[in-house]
């Protein structure tokens, strides 16, 4: 059997697809996945054994030149690779219209079968008129959940309860990356994530400088990750109070590939509300998230080895605090002994 998935974007919504791809393969050891996703992730979606082809798709850059003959051709030309194939079902399991477009291009020309979420589960309702099977998943489970359950109904196979998360990813040939210093490349480090979004999610620096303290007076070294300018400078504040040797910050900016190596030989991951918390929970690597404005119950980064610190201001979603009161509650359960406690409590910490 083999199906075409649509699943296009962004980090987290690709890193939550894989337990449902373990639990397909795990169920259909026949199945063959074929994926369409932006290009950037591209190389993510491959990291899956039953994923066979990837189609980068270019909708983002399409949308901008809609009309121009290059991208009309660029379109048809997408497509008509992907029509090659003969598929026994195309599942949408992004649930938007862009999506459902997509899913509705690839199967025009065949008699395929669209499924994807019913009109009370989907994100945009109209997306659902394009499919033929449409099924039902509630909006107040967790992502992972969703599109676990959306697999097992169009792939007709039981999903037993709480069955573990299992994101499955072949990572038996990766190495630690080569630009890592020496001593990390041959002895135990941690990584912190520092860098997210929203000002508001960010964990205050003097956190960060008393959490790599503690674990460098484990004995453990530390690579502080950066993706800006900002984040570079943040990260060399940071190192720059650890003991020489002991911290690493990474002098020009490191591909995602690059980054999931890292990762995957970290002893622990200690993250704020970032899509790199999703790569790291997708790697089974220990890791404490802290969720000072995002409530992580709905997309939270979730896995076997994933302890999540949520502030009483996690359900708010706030960009920006009315006040400081509010911007002080931000912080309560996200202290350093909260999570240094977090990280001795996970199942490997290495510490």
């Amino acid at each position: 059997m083999r199906i075409l998935l649509i699943k296009m974007s962004s980090m987290g919504d690709v890193f939550h697809t894989f337990p449902a791809l373990s639990d397909a393969q795990a169920a259909l050891p026949e199945l063959t996945v074929d994926w369409v996703v932006e290009e950037s992730f591209a190389d993510i979606a491959a990291w899956h054994p039953v994923v066979d082809k990837v189609y980068p798709i270019r909708l983002r850059q399409w949308r901008k030149s809609v009309f121009s003959s290059k991208t009309r051709a660029e379109i048809k030309a997408f497509f008509d690779g992907i029509n090659q194939t003969q598929y026994d079902l195309v599942l949408d399991a992004q649930g938007l219209l862009k999506s459902a477009w997509v899913a509705k291009k690839t199967a025009q020309k065949k008699a395929i079968s669209r499924a994807g979420y019913d009109w009370s589960s989907i994100r945009e309702p109209l997306a659902s008129l394009f499919y033929q099977q449409k099924h039902a998943v509630s909006k107040n489970l967790h992502a992972i959940e969703r599109i676990r359950r959306l697999f097992s109904g169009a792939l007709d196979y039981a999903l037993p309860p709480y069955a573990p998360i299992v994101y499955g990813l072949d990572t038996a040939t990766w190495r630690k990356p080569t630009v890592l210093p020496e001593l990390f490349q041959s002895e135990a480090y941690g990584v912190f994530l520092h860098g997210t979004t929203w000002e508001s999610k960010y964990w205050p620096e003097e956190n960060w400088i008393a959490l790599l303290a503690r674990v460098n007076a484990s004995g453990q070294r530390v690579v502080l990750l950066w993706g800006n300018e900002e984040e570079r400078l943040r990260a060399l504040r940071i190192a720059k109070t650890a003991p020489k040797g002991m911290s690493w910050v990474p002098e020009q900016p490191l591909s995602l590939n690059t980054v999931a190596q890292l990762l995957a030989f970290a002893q622990h991951v200690i993250s704020v509300d970032t899509g790199l918390s999703h790569v790291a929970a997708a790697l089974e690597v220990p890791m404490v998230v802290l969720y000072r404005v995002t409530d992580p119950k709905l997309v939270g980064a979730d896995g076997e080895n994933v302890v999540r610190l949520a502030s009483p201001c996690a359900p708010d979603y706030l960009k920006q605090f009315p006040n400081k009161e509010t911007e002080e509650r931000s912080l309560e359960g996200l202290s350093v002994n909260d999570v240094w406690g977090a990280l001795m409590s996970l199942k490997e910490p290495m510490i």
